[in-house]
Parts: structure tokens; C-alpha cells; sequence
């Protein structure tokens, strides 16, 4: 977990977002205090106050993040070369895959949105709308090139985006399947569901 945290710095602050990754998808937001978090980072609950003004800060830096590396994984796929259909697959595949991987972070940044403040909330809100506009793109453009049959894309859109946002609610690092095992199976799942060819 702590790579994708490697920007946070101090490292004592870098210390308390992974703490606080840990206590918020055990526990959830409301019912994690300051100083579970800080005893989870070997600190005093005073020191947390240090790096964070509050609780839903931390929070926040942590959906900000989270957010941020999630909407490159899919604009990447966007950018990428190939027809609809293989900038689609990639896209599912690698945005599984993140949250399959991180499924602890991202059940804190896909979960606890509505425990942030108006305006962090806001700014959050902007970045899942980019989320949201980048992943229709490629499936508007697989319409417009007739490699599609969708008749309603943003419908489609969502439900693209819940199935593979739902990955970080059940997925187990344990279980028999892989992060990579999934996002190949979605992929096909969505490929499908668009009317297109399954990808080799």
C-alpha cells in the first residue's frame, strides 16, 4: 500500500494516511477516532494535529489521491492506440486491476465520499465527473465508429463504472482469482456488454 503514498511527505504524515487508509476501511469514517489513527502510526494523538488540521483532511488527501491516480489509469487507456474496443478493454482491465490491488484505499475513496466537508466534497465530486466523461468518450467513440451497439451511453457509462468500482468492496487478496485475473474478466464482461468482440 505505501508506494502509491510515496508523494505524502513527511514521512510522518505519509505514516498517518496509511494509518488512516487502514482505520477508515476497517472501521469506516465516523467510528474511527484521531486516536486510533495516530496509535496505528506509533504517534501520539497530539501529533497527528501536526500534519492535519482534522480527521476529514486526512480523509480527504486520501480520496484526492486515490481519485487522481484512478482518472490517469483510465485517461491513459483513452490516449492509447488501437480501435474502441482495445482502448475500452484496457481500460476496464487496468482500472480493475487498481482496484483490486489497492482495494483498501479504494474502498475508502469510493465509500466515505459523503463524510467530506462541502468543499473538499466538491472537489471530489469534479474529479469523478472526469471519471465519468473519460469513460464515456471511449464508449461514445466505439458508437461513432459503429463498433458499438449502445443505445443509451451514459447508462452504460455508469454501469461500466459501478461494476468495476465494486471490485474494492469484495475483493479478497486471498481468494483464488488475481487482481489481473479480474480486470481480464471484466474486460470481457464490458466488451460484451457493448456488443463487441471479446478481446484475445
Amino acid at each position: 500500500m505505501a508506494e502509491q503514498w510515496d508523494d505524502v511527505a513527511p514521512d510522518a504524515a505519509r505514516r498517518l494516511v496509511i494509518a488512516a487508509v487502514q482505520a477508515f476501511a476497517e472501521r469506516g469514517y465516523h467510528a474511527t477516532t484521531t486516536r486510533d489513527i495516530a496509535g496505528r502510526a506509533g504517534m501520539s494523538p497530539a501529533a497527528l494535529y501536526i500534519h492535519y488540521k482534522t480527521k476529514e483532511e486526512l480523509l480527504f488527501q486520501i480520496s484526492s489521491v486515490g481519485h487522481r491516480l484512478s482518472l490517469g489509469i483510465l485517461q491513459d487507456a483513452a490516449a492509447g492506440d488501437g480501435t474502441p474496443a482495445d482502448r475500452l478493454g484496457t481500460a476496464v482491465r487496468s482500472f480493475v486491476r487498481w482496484h483490486a490491488e489497492r482495494h483498501t484505499t479504494a474502498r475508502v475513496v469510493q465509500y466515505e465520499l459523503g463524510a467530506l466537508g462541502e468543499e473538499h466534497y466538491a472537489e471530489i465530486v469534479g474529479l469523478r465527473r472526469e471519471v465519468d466523461a473519460t469513460m464515456r468518450s471511449i464508449i461514445q467513440e466505439g458508437v461513432d465508429a459503429g463498433d458499438f451497439d449502445v443505445p443509451d451511453v451514459a447508462g452504460t457509462t455508469l454501469a461500466v463504472l459501478s461494476l468495476c468500482i465494486d471490485v474494492a468492496r469484495w475483493f479478497n487478496p486471498e481468494g483464488r482469482r488475481t487482481p489481473d485475473d479480474v480486470g481480464r474478466l471484466y474486460a470481457d464482461l464490458v466488451l460484451r456488454m457493448v456488443g463487441a468482440a471479446p478481446q484475445g
